[in-house]
């Protein structure tokens, strides 16, 4: 019986991102993946029960660095709350942007109807980093820099704002309506217009 190595693994996930990236999800196949990898099929779903899996794995590995990165910018104990949250908002709306997560949206409506798949994602993802910024929005209500309350809604109308405009046009192959520097600066004043005490 052979061993189950990170090493492994990670050459698996590697192999696996490079093929999605080239083919998409609904192209990519296992036998793709291990002709790649340069082993067999039993060897992926030794580690992997699906391509599902495999792919929601594959794609979170990417991402999950650039999410705790953008989230570690949400410092409550910085006075100047536009600061934070334009820093936070340039680095959610990169990360976003970025073709990897282009293809993980996609990915995630496409398949969302028919698996777990779009699930998984969100909830690994996006999901998780806004309970962080949810929990930054509750910092700040506490502290009476914002307005109290539902902080569901508080960060809902942050997210809404951020993307407004720059996250669906790359869904659909277009270019964002706007700069996001410029949409960041507005997302920002037009949110602390509303909540700012």
């Amino acid at each position: 019986m052979r061993v189950k190595t990170d090493a492994r693994r990670n050459a698996i996930l590697a192999a696996a991102t490079d093929i999605f990236r080239e083919v998409g999800y609904a192209r990519a196949s296992m036998a793709m993946i291990s002709a790649r990898l340069g082993g067999s099929k039993g060897t992926l779903y030794g580690y992997f029960k699906s391509k599902e899996e495999l792919f929601g794995a594959a794609m979170m590995e990417v991402m999950e660095g650039q999410a705790a990165d953008a989230v570690r910018l949400l410092d409550a104990s910085e006075p100047d709350i536009a600061l934070v949250l334009r820093r936070f908002g340039m680095a959610y709306l990169a990360l976003l942007t970025s073709a990897d997560a282009v293809a993980i949206m996609r990915t995630a409506i496409a398949e969302g109807a028919n698996s777990k798949l779009g699930k998984s994602l969100y909830d690994a993802g996006c999901g998780g980093t806004w309970a962080e910024v949810k929990t930054y929005l509750t910092q700040l209500q506490t502290s009476g820099a914002i307005r109290g309350a539902d902080n569901r809604f508080v960060a809902a109308h942050l997210k809404g704002l951020l993307e407004a405009g720059i996250i669906e046009p790359p869904l659909y192959g277009a270019e964002p309506w706007f700069d996001t520097e410029q949409s960041v600066a507005f997302a920002v004043d037009a949110f602390l217009r509303a909540y700012a005490i």
